[in-house]
């Protein structure tokens, strides 16, 4: 959240902040394929320890770092954080962990718990930043939390290594349809990551990181109070609807945010489409890994995160140009629109699939 108007103090422009956000997004994805393959190699535990690393590393770079250069691609470890938190190469690992060590009645609310985890963490960070009047010893503390996140690992059993997968990445021919679905969602959704809606905050009503890091504070907590609703609500309608009936509403409210005449406006806005959009995470998360082979989890979670992280990384450098054009509308129906047609063609095609815990 912070990151966009530290590379604005620190003169980057404002194409040159939506290229850092779009290198931060892409790498966050094609980063998880590389974690789901070392993962197969050297297993689990370490590279969740090397993950972590690499998150100590890019709060180092955005701390210390003068150069336009060295900032701009801060997010090549993919750990810069511009996204939610269903991104990046934890996320092929831990999610493959997850669904071996849950009973399958039990996979809809345990992906669900998952992600409030997650947004509960993310909230806290939130909120920490209206703590720091500089943004650089910020990004020391996210350094020093991603040390202790490549300890933390290491302290796990060896049951979290699973049985050895002869092939991560099998046949992904299932998921070529959902992929490509996810992609132009994706594509959408970097039209309006965090750090733009953060940015755009601040070039609309001139907010600062003292009100930006409770909003998103708020946003984190509805987000994550709406993870534990989705695994219930998928229990009863299925992973599919809980998808569709949720995420359509949340663009409707999308495309409202730029009318918005005041701050109080847009952040109602916000909050409101906040408390509904991320209610499809934990239902796609477990469609995801059940659908195929237990072998190929993690590399079906690295692929379609791939598929849908490069796609977003094209939005924040869009959306970047609009806002520095003076376009502030654009990223929002851009991004909304292209959410609906997403929502309207994954309930045609999979509405009848249904995942391999589902009755």
């Amino acid at each position: 959240m912070l990151v966009a108007l530290h590379l604005e103090l620190s003169g980057l422009s404002p194409a040159l902040i939506g290229l850092t956000l779009a290198i931060g997004l892409a790498a966050a994805s094609l980063t998880g394929l590389a974690a789901a393959a070392v993962a197969g190699r050297v297993g689990r535990r370490m590279t969740l320890a090397g993950i972590g690393l690499l998150m100590a590393l890019t709060g180092i770079d955005l701390a210390l770092a003068r150069e336009p250069g060295l900032l701009v691609v801060s997010g090549l470890t993919g750990m810069l954080g511009a996204a939610s938190v269903d991104y990046g190469p934890f996320a092929s690992v831990e999610q493959a962990v997850l669904t071996e060590t849950v009973q399958p009645k039990a996979r809809n609310r345990a992906f669900g718990r998952y992600s409030l985890t997650g947004g509960l963490f993310n909230a806290a960070g939130g909120l920490s930043t209206a703590l720091f009047s500089g943004t650089r010893a910020f990004f020391l503390l996210y350094a020093a939390i991603g040390v202790i996140t490549a300890l933390l690992p290491l302290l796990m059993s060896s049951r979290v290594e699973g049985e050895p997968a002869q092939a991560v990445f099998g046949s992904f021919r299932p998921l070529a349809g959902l992929a490509a679905l996810f992609a132009l969602d994706s594509l959408g959704g970097g039209f309006v990551a965090n750090a733009v809606i953060a940015y755009w905050l601040h070039a609309r009503f001139s907010v600062g990181p003292g009100l930006l890091g409770p909003v998103f504070a708020g946003v984190a907590i509805l987000q994550s109070l709406s993870y534990e609703v989705s695994g219930r609500l998928a229990d009863r309608v299925g992973l599919i609807n809980t998808m569709v009936f949720t995420h359509l509403p949340s663009n409707v409210l999308l495309l409202l945010i730029p009318f918005s005449p005041t701050l109080a406006w847009a952040i109602a806005l916000l909050l409101a489409r906040f408390a509904l959009s991320q209610m499809d995470v934990p239902a796609r998360q477990a469609y995801i890994v059940s659908i195929v082979p237990p072998g190929e989890r993690a590399g079906a979670v690295a692929m379609t995160g791939a598929v849908r992280g490069v796609a977003m990384s094209f939005g924040p450098a869009l959306a970047g140009i609009a806002i520095g054009a003076a376009a502030f509308g654009l990223p929002f129906f851009a991004g909304g629109g292209l959410k609906m047609v997403y929502d309207l063609g994954l309930f045609a095609a999979f509405r009848n699939r249904r995942a391999e815990h589902e009755s």
